[in-house]
């Protein structure tokens, strides 16, 4: 058993470094003809014109800005449903509300997208009075709807499976209910709560249809939330399809690749080292 599971292991390992490195060698060639600093620093990108510009700085600042701003709505809906559903609500509505939420989890990704093209869209773009509803607001909304049962799950989750004894011990000694689950309920749990945001963020930076329907698709630097953008995951999707083989578009959309897979690394180990952190904090705090 030891030797399959190793093999397994072994074979997953070995799949993602193939991976990397077919995107590194299908990416680097473009530096050939353009320097890594034009690339990331550059502000234009038109890969079809005469020379063309091979500019992503707009997609990066694209993708960090609809991530920022998703991460900002989702966690603290999904943060607080988890304490509610696992220290406030009762048996019942926890029945009904939990499966709700790990629901919404399964919808296909184009079916967000489309619902914010159809539903969001106009409805942002009447309210707002604003040129058109495809933006990155309403990008960061469809992934922090996509993020939020995953945030909401695995917190609650971690919340709940706090030992009982810690929770009786703290009220025995006279805090209130509040004051039990903010200082030792949510410090018992932060590793598993940072765990479920990572996750949840995780799935919005690399997600590509949602992106590609509603935030408007436009390779600029938002002024505002309201502008259209363009973040890399879309950028790659709608290319990728007309670059010729081998060009000079085509080694740039998997340059733009191997930046998304940087970014979304760097972020990994952010998380993961804030993950420990908090746990060690956690513990010591118990």
């Amino acid at each position: 058993m030891h030797r399959m599971f190793f093999s397994i292991a072994t074979v997953s390992i070995s799949i993602l470094i193939g991976i990397s490195i077919f995107l590194f060698l299908e990416g680097l060639p473009i530096f050939n003809k353009v320097s890594l600093y034009d690339f990331v620093f550059g502000e234009y990108w038109y890969p079809t014109s005469e020379p063309p510009d091979f500019g992503i700085f707009p997609l990066i600042i694209g993708s960090i800005s609809v991530t920022l701003l998703s991460a900002a709505i989702s966690i603290p809906i999904g943060v607080m449903t988890a304490i509610y559903l696992a220290e406030i609500a009762g048996a019942k509505i926890r029945e009904v509300v939990k499966p709700a939420v790990e629901l919404l989890a399964s919808l296909p990704s184009v079916v967000i997208g489309f619902f914010g093209m159809v539903i969001v869209a106009p409805f942002l773009q009447d309210t707002f009075d604003i040129p058109t509803g495809l933006n990155m607001f309403n990008a960061a909304l469809m992934l922090a709807f996509m993020s939020v049962p995953t945030i909401c799950s695995l917190s609650e989750d971690a919340i709940y499976s706090v030992p009982v004894a810690l929770k009786e011990a703290s009220l025995a000694v006279g805090a209130t209910h509040i004051e039990t689950i903010a200082f030792v309920t949510l410090p018992a749990s932060i590793s598993g709560i940072c765990t479920a945001v990572i996750l949840g963020i995780s799935r919005a930076i690399g997600e590509t249809m949602v992106v590609l329907m509603v935030a408007g698709g436009a390779a600029m630097i938002p002024e505002s939330i309201f502008d259209p953008v363009r973040p890399l995951p879309a950028s790659i999707a709608a290319e990728m399809a007309e670059a010729p083989f081998r060009g000079d578009h085509y080694y740039a959309l998997f340059a733009t690749g191997i930046t998304l897979f940087l970014i979304t690394f760097a972020f990994n180990i952010l998380a993961d080292y804030i993950s420990h952190k908090y746990r060690a904090t956690g513990e010591a705090t118990l």
